[in-house]
């Protein structure tokens, strides 16, 4: 989902959670992309976060939403934090960040630094 040429239709995002306290990557976080439309949102990819933290390969969920038709708009990763810490350990269970898509033929990176009790994120490069 992240490859492809330049207007072949398929938004590339890519993330990398580092988890803050450790100072390392956030391994096997579970981590989902949503698109916007006019019924909500809708699940349309999903991963894992590897050894170094990342996911830059998603398994597409092909009976919602087809590869192909990405647009401009509306998404937002879900990242299912909960398991990652030990039990009662992490104030927030999922880390919702929406972000708008404006040229989807561009690389989007949306990086995540994470604590038990906080995190932040940025547009990445």
């Amino acid at each position: 989902m992240t490859g492809g040429s330049a207007g072949d239709g398929f938004v590339r995002i890519s993330t990398h959670v580092l988890d803050t306290v450790r100072g390392e990557p956030a391994r096997d976080i579970g981590v989902r992309l949503d698109r916007r439309d006019s019924g909500g949102w809708t699940p349309v990819a999903q991963g894992r976060t590897d050894h170094d933290g990342r996911l830059t390969d998603w398994t597409p969920l092909l009976d919602r939403v087809p590869l192909r038709g990405w647009q401009a708009g509306g998404y937002r990763l879900v990242f299912l934090v909960e398991r990652y810490y030990p039990p009662g350990a992490s104030f927030f269970p999922e880390i919702v960040v929406s972000f708008q898509i404006t040229d989807p033929d561009r690389h989007h990176h949306v990086p995540l630094l994470l604590s038990p009790y906080g995190y932040t994120t940025y547009r990445g490069s």
